[in-house]
């Protein structure tokens, strides 16, 4: 594929098909919408199936489905579809199946629901946060690499900006190593030979015996979670070294903010950024050692507080952590308004250093 311009959902969509997903299912909900419309047309063209399913819960099931014979599938919605499939992706995270989910949120007030998830067990999903559209073409190839790896849902946290915005993009297919066969997979290929297999969330085993490997099998959770948390963390930093102050965001947000960020450092205020791209796992680390010595953290996100809980469970005390976001929406109450400005954004800054009380 020639460089070319793409509206986000458009070029997501061209990065999952050149990472191989060949089956996608969702119900239209903006923004979330195109990315579902470009599938249900690019799909067909390369031999594979988009569904438009009647809810998020058929969607969700289907993928589940496809994703057990081995063949990379994927869903989406926004946050309030994802919240109908919460049961469901627990359970595939307990059973170790593979899929990659797209929330084109509405602002970035999901991120509860992204890092801690609304349903059972002991699960996590890997999230990943782009911040415009070229990164997420990286991530959402990628996403569907770390699913694989890790037999394990992952979530590609995207917004309305991200999807709505066109950039000049030439999707090629990234390679990020090799990958474990998928001989866990139900194709059928095993039936009536004595050898057949089954995937459930609590064990996997031979399809005549569904209690095969039950306490194995969730023994062996907590160190599948610890291996992914300490080899997935993804961070991009800058100015931290010698900065006074640093600003923690993710997302669009966090690539306003580290646009601000540089004008100030030319301007000689000594600030520096630290940027998620894993919400989970969330780098801890990186914010812990960015935090250190400074005078203040500031968390700027779009919503009334989540990711700064994160931030302080990384900074413990090594500096005060002041929100500076807040809720910024329009009339339509898709997370975009006037605090991405900016001169809002380092307006914000400026308060903090000034030691005044930033409002929304």
């Amino acid at each position: 594929m020639t460089r070319r311009l793409m509206e986000g959902s458009e070029a997501i969509v061209e990065a999952a098909i050149a990472a191989g997903c060949r089956f996608f299912t969702g119900y239209p909900m903006t923004p979330f919408t195109e990315v579902l419309e470009h599938f249900s047309k690019r799909l067909p063209e390369v031999g594979g199936v988009c569904i438009n399913a009647e809810s998020e819960l058929e969607a969700i099931g289907m993928t589940w489905g496809a994703a057990a014979t081995g063949a990379r599938a994927a869903t989406g919605s926004v946050g309030q579809g994802l919240s109908l499939m919460q049961e469901s992706i627990a359970e595939m995270a307990l059973a170790r199946v593979p899929i990659v989910v797209f929330n084109m949120s509405r602002g970035q007030s999901d991120y509860f629901q992204a890092t801690r998830g609304g349903g059972h067990g002991d699960y996590r999903t890997i999230v990943l946060a782009p911040m415009d559209v070229s990164e997420a073409v990286e991530l959402t190839q990628l996403a569907f690499h770390l699913a694989d790896r890790w037999r394990n849902p992952v979530l590609v946290y995207g917004d309305f900006l991200i999807a709505h915005t066109s950039e000049a993009i030439d999707v090629q297919p990234i390679d990020f190593g090799p990958l474990p066969d998928k001989d866990w997979g139900i194709d059928g290929s095993t039936s009536g030979t004595g050898r057949s297999r089954m995937i459930t969330s609590i064990g996997i085993g031979k399809a005549h015996s569904p209690t095969s490997g039950i306490i194995g099998h969730f023994e062996g959770i907590a160190p599948h979670l610890a291996a992914m948390q300490a080899a997935e963390a993804r961070v991009e930093t800058g100015f931290v070294d010698d900065a006074d102050h640093i600003v923690v965001a993710f997302g669009t947000a966090g690539k306003f903010v580290r646009y601000v960020v540089g004008k100030m450092r030319a301007d000689g205020v000594r600030v520096g950024y630290v940027r998620p791209i894993t919400l989970w796992p969330f780098p801890e680390d990186a914010v812990a050692r960015a935090s250190e010595g400074k005078r203040a953290v500031m968390v700027f996100e779009n919503s009334a507080g989540q990711l700064i809980d994160d931030v302080k469970i990384s900074v413990l005390g090594r500096a005060p952590v002041i929100p500076i976001g807040g809720i910024s929406t329009d009339a339509s109450g898709f997370g975009v308004g006037d605090m991405y400005d900016a001169e809002v954004i380092r307006g914000r800054i400026e308060a903090v250093l000034a030691g005044q009380e930033v409002t929304s």
